[in-house]
């Protein structure tokens, strides 16, 4: 059995490659996602999610900066996250997302997410 954290690793592999069916099967049909921005429940709803972020940002980079495991099948994640729009500009993502995994694919996600801002040019400190 694959633990929240491999569960987690290999899905941000998929969505850094931006392979939305890779992505996909990370989830159970009836999962669901919750951020910022509001509730998803269900593979079509998380899809069409995916499908915009990809179509807006064609590149994402992923880095885990912490794990607070609460057991083998959740885990609460530290992450930095870089987004790459179609004319290169570089967004900066953090927080913390909270992760349950069934049956070695993602049942629910809840995410606490810093709002996007531009990526500090090299030198600069973070605000």
């Amino acid at each position: 059995m694959r633990t929240a954290r491999e569960v987690a690793e290999s899905y941000w592999s998929a969505e850094c490659r931006r392979d939305i069916d890779a992505i996909m099967a990370h989830y159970q049909p009836n999962a669901t996602y919750q951020d910022g921005a509001g509730f998803l429940e269900g593979y079509d709803a998380i899809r069409g999610y995916y499908e915009a972020s990809i179509r807006d940002f064609p590149a994402l980079e992923v880095t885990i900066r912490r794990e607070f495991a609460g057991s083998p099948d959740s885990s609460a994640l530290e992450v930095h996250a870089v987004l790459t729009d179609h004319t290169g500009n570089r967004s900066v993502i953090e927080g913390l997302i909270a992760i349950t995994v069934r049956d070695g694919r993602l049942d629910h996600i809840r995410c606490y997410e810093d709002p996007l801002r531009p990526e500090p040019a090299a030198g600069q400190k973070v605000p």
